[in-house]
């Protein structure tokens, strides 16, 4: 598809953090929609390029009425409100200020949020019709919304009336999508972006294998890739998690290896990682340290199977046709995750859930079991899913500037 004349791709999403997948997703559709000019937006400018991802520019800064396709690229950006979106655009530090000082104060936080944020949309990852002027299409592309019952009556209406002047929606869960069918709002389904990662960037990601060297000179036999979130802080958590992953490697004799998935506030912590390793028994355990977006791809693909909370660690696990076992901080209770959501969505039944602490090592010895051709399969036809919807937005995407 020629470049000449048609109008610029402006590629939104929380592309201005350190999340795993966030930082895959403006890679993904720009491989799949070859020769055509690209804008990446966020809420903040931000160069995440020192960690695979993109240079990317403020949406408000670039002006409302202009005549672009605007791509939601991906991601749980349905329910991201603005005070959660504004303390991940922060360090640690000061995000930790700034929950102190408005985390109980409903009112200051939301005139906090809009200050730092450039704008007053209650969901600001949602950006309606004002952002792609005629002929421009709107696109919603496989984006998740699972707590949508829980937002507030003005965040909901908000962003259901973005989405019904949508030209294109897809939601990547059933969740989403019955949560939006009550709203009137009607939405397809489509897997996340990350399962065509393998058929993208599969030469991008072999080419990383380097950093992974010193993984494989301690761990020979393999071993399994870990991360779990922030989520997980208490004692009682991490003292089960180290118990339940020790059983597993013993019984496997694979090594675990951590590995953060985000370093923005809410996310991955460093700190954790090492507590657990200092439960495990000696040698058993190594931290992955880079955060590179395509180390990580590398760190997964080259593992036995992955035991993690992210959502796109177990997705890439996906396309590479790899065990997963998904799991679940305690205090989710019975509420909807988006990995949950996902997994129950397209994975088969062996694979179709999230599991408590206490089951992972009897979860994951089943999941190795399973036969690779089979995993192998099913990422093929997640990959068929992806690209059949994709189809039925990506030449509509052809008007002349």
């Amino acid at each position: 598809m020629s470049s000449r004349g048609a109008l610029p791709l402006t590629l939104f999403g929380a592309f201005d953090r350190h999340n795993f997948g966030d930082l895959l997703f403006p890679h993904l559709l720009t491989a799949l929609l070859p020769g055509r000019r690209f804008e990446y937006a966020a809420l903040a400018p931000r160069d995440l390029r020192p960690f695979g991802g993109h240079r990317v520019l403020a949406l408000d800064s670039l002006g409302a009425s202009r005549p672009v396709h605007l791509i939601h690229a991906g991601g749980e950006v349905l329910t991201c409100s603005a005070w959660e979106a504004a303390v991940m655009l922060l360090d640690s530090a000061a995000a930790a200020q700034a929950i102190a000082r408005y985390g109980d104060d409903h009112v200051a936080a939301a005139a906090w949020a809009a200050s730092q944020l450039g704008t007053t949309r209650n969901a600001p990852y949602v950006a309606g019709r004002e952002f792609a002027a005629p002929p421009g299409k709107l696109i919603f592309n496989a984006v998740g919304g699972v707590e949508w019952a829980s937002m507030p009556t003005a965040r909901r209406q908000e962003v259901a009336s973005a989405l019904r002047h949508a030209d294109w929606l897809s939601v990547r869960d059933h969740v989403t999508q019955r949560a939006l069918r009550a709203e009137g709002v009607l939405a397809e389904l489509c897997p996340d972006p990350a399962v065509m990662v393998r058929t993208c960037f599969e030469q991008t990601i072999r080419q990383r294998q380097e950093a992974l060297k010193p993984i494989r000179q301690a761990f020979p036999q393999g071993y399994l890739a870990c991360q779990f979130s922030a989520d997980f802080a208490d004692d009682a958590s991490l003292e089960a998690l180290a118990h339940q992953l020790s059983r597993v490697a013993g019984a496997t004799g694979l090594g675990l290896v951590f590995f953060r998935a985000g370093a923005a506030p809410w996310h991955d912590d460093q700190g954790l990682y090492e507590k657990v390793c200092g439960l495990l028994p000696p040698a058993s355990a190594r931290i992955f340290g880079s955060l590179h977006l395509w180390d990580i791809c590398a760190l997964i693909a080259t593992s036995r199977a992955v035991i993690a909370s992210s959502l796109h660690a177990r997705v890439v696990a996906v396309a590479y046709g790899l065990p997963r076992v998904s799991i679940k901080a305690p205090q989710w209770g019975a509420r909807p995750d988006k990995v949950g959501a996902f997994a129950e969505t397209w994975e088969p039944p062996p694979l179709r859930r999230c599991v408590r602490l206490d089951e992972i090592e009897s979860t994951a010895l089943q999941a190795l079991d399973l036969p690779r051709g089979a995993l192998e399969q099913h990422a093929a036809w997640l990959c068929e899913a992806y690209t059949g919807s994709l189809a039925q937005w990506r030449d509509g995407l052809s008007a002349d500037a």
